[in-house]
């Protein structure tokens, strides 16, 4: 990695998958572009480009327009890994009711369809796909095939992330690739006339780099970040103007945590640098009915980001029970449509 610090330092300064202190917040941070010849190295001559000017899928010009009159509500896809026989009910679940839908790494799950195969799967349901895009398992030639298939299959946009590291999940025997990172991914995706999205963690050490680590990646290519859960809305909105400040002009679309059963607070609690609403956890299990409660929080904890009238939108994901994520995504729903998602 050579643009760090990653989204998976911890609270203390040491790093997610190994713990001793991330390198990173021991240099000059953050570390820049040079000039437009280095942004340029990073998008590689070699990357096929897309005919004529900057172009956009039909997917991504219509989430466009939403995002000019409205924030913009995206949710996670909850499915298990590696079955595509479950993909028809989740998007039956969301339909009508989200704006797009975010399908990144399946949890902890490191083998799962490629994101081209996933993608076909799922744009042809009709929903809009933001479709997670990460440099851990495949080389850039290999990066480069499946960014030019998701532009070819009309996903709205690609999130470009580094990715989890192989050891933390659950097959930590797998060698970890990494030929580039999501710095370096954002222009070879962009080159190609994708829209694309990166991911921010604003309660991670450097804390007060955070915003200029945005903007850094708006230079690279980066036209949306989505944030780790980042505490209270006012939180928030102060990391939005931390961005403002260091230059970033992007729309800020924060998460929004759903959990409806005490595995989803597990999974939640697994998460580095996500700093959850006060007094979330206490609430969420202090209630007689844990799903109700989940749902209420979601949508109070999204009214008040909304409220603020800074962020760009939100993203609702959290962490479906094995076997229950279709009903996981109904709840999805209800909180996306109380946000105004799908109008």
């Amino acid at each position: 990695m050579t643009y760090g610090p990653c989204g998976g330092v911890n609270g203390d300064g040491t790093c997610e998958v190994d713990p001793t202190p991330c390198v990173f917040l021991q240099r000059d941070l953050p570390i820049r572009w040079a000039d437009d010849g280095a942004r340029a190295a990073a998008a590689a001559t070699s990357v096929p480009q897309a005919p004529g000017e900057a172009v956009t899928t039909l997917a991504g010009r219509e989430l466009s327009d939403i995002a000019r009159r409205r924030p913009l509500v995206f949710t996670g896809f909850p499915v298990r890994a590696m079955r595509s026989d479950v993909i028809g009910a989740t998007a039956d679940a969301l339909a009508g009711s989200v704006d797009a839908v975010l399908s990144g790494d399946a949890g902890r799950s490191r083998v799962q369809f490629p994101p081209s195969y996933r993608a076909a799967l799922i744009t042809r349901t009709g929903l809009r796909l933001w479709m997670g895009f990460n440099s851990r398992d495949r080389n850039r030639t290999a990066l480069d095939r499946e960014l030019s298939s998701l532009r070819s299959l009309g996903v709205a946009g690609v999130h470009c992330v580094t990715g989890d590291h192989t050891q933390t999940g659950d097959r930590p025997d797998a060698r970890p690739v990494f030929d580039l990172e999501s710095t370096t991914t954002l222009p070879r995706a962009a080159a190609l006339g994708l829209v694309t999205s990166f991911a921010e963690s604003p309660a991670a050490p450097p804390v007060a780099e955070r915003g200029a680590r945005v903007a850094e990646k708006e230079r690279a290519g980066g036209r949306l970040c989505l944030t780790q859960y980042a505490g209270d809305a006012d939180e928030v909105a102060a990391f939005v103007t931390l961005c403002r400040d260091a230059g970033a002009s992007v729309p800020v679309v924060p998460g929004v945590p759903l959990v409806v059963d005490r595995n989803g607070a597990a999974l939640l609690a697994s998460f580095h640098a996500a700093k959850l609403p006060h007094g979330f956890v206490e609430r969420l299990f202090a209630a007689r009915d844990v799903r109700a409660e989940g749902i209420r929080l979601a949508v109070e904890y999204g009214r008040a980001l909304l409220d603020t009238g800074v962020v760009g939108g939100v993203v609702i994901a959290g962490g479906a029970r094995l076997g229950a994520e279709a009903e996981y995504a109904a709840d999805l729903a209800t909180v996306a449509r109380e946000l105004g998602g799908g109008s």
